[in-house]
């Protein structure tokens, strides 16, 4: 199979899996999602939010294609620009950081190496563009569907837990490593690939209960921290 990946744009927007695509978990409060819902307007929601990262930060997410058909994507943003991240237990992510919200692999791809070349393709994005750090929220029990990353992954390819928790800790990887970081995740991703399985999303992340305060709508963005956004992957690796 011959693969390559491309920026997240507005033009392959629609390459991702239909309830990925109408999926708003990151991007909008758990009140303006609800009501997004409501009126049937997430698809433009997700839209509205893609273009205006892309205008007032850059690329915000890679998509990969295996012989020319979406395989795989991720999404990544300034905090920022992640309200519901302000709505985590294990929040906030920290102000030099991005945050990688979603990655996930098709389950017709799975075990194809995707998820080390999705997590690989952000760390070459982000240390090019400066970025100290990458924070994750990941999700401790990957068996229910989710719109976060499992943190077994995580863990493997190099992230750290700073803020622990039974089910939703928060982990960072620093970026000053980055160019040695490929070799370093790679050996530890051989014995991950086959075991760790993300399911893909079946409804929003139950039960995360929210701040009270917290930001309705993060759209002021600044480049010095990061977050990210939208849904899971059936598996990665």
């Amino acid at each position: 199979m011959s693969w390559h990946m491309a920026a997240l744009t507005l033009d392959n927007l629609d390459d991702l899996p239909k309830r990925c695509r109408r999926c708003v978990f990151w991007e909008l409060s758990e009140n303006l999602g609800a009501h997004a819902a409501d009126f049937g307007s997430t698809e433009l929601e997700k839209e509205a939010w893609v273009s205006e990262v892309l205008l007032e930060w850059g690329s915000c997410g890679r998509v990969a294609y295996m012989d020319g058909a979406p395989a795989g994507y991720v999404i990544y943003a300034p905090p920022s620009a992640v309200p519901r991240a302000a709505e985590m237990p294990t929040g906030p992510v920290s102000a030099d950081a991005v945050l990688l919200t979603t990655m996930q692999v098709m389950p017709e791809f799975a075990r194809e190496g995707l998820g080390r070349m999705l997590a690989q393709a952000v760390v070459k994005d982000l240390t090019r563009r400066g970025v100290k750090a990458i924070e994750v929220f990941g999700e401790q029990r990957p068996a229910e569907p989710s719109c976060l990353v499992p943190a077994d992954f995580l863990r493997g390819v190099g992230f750290k837990t700073i803020r622990p928790h039974p089910r939703w800790p928060r982990l960072r990887m620093e970026l000053r490593s980055g160019l040695t970081w490929k070799e370093d995740v790679e050996a530890a991703l051989e014995q991950l690939l086959g075991t760790i399985t993300i399911p893909m999303q079946a409804s929003p992340v139950p039960g995360i209960p929210s701040r009270a305060g917290a930001p309705a709508r993060g759209r002021t963005m600044t480049c010095g921290g990061a977050q990210m956004a939208c849904a899971p992957p059936r598996s990665i690796s």
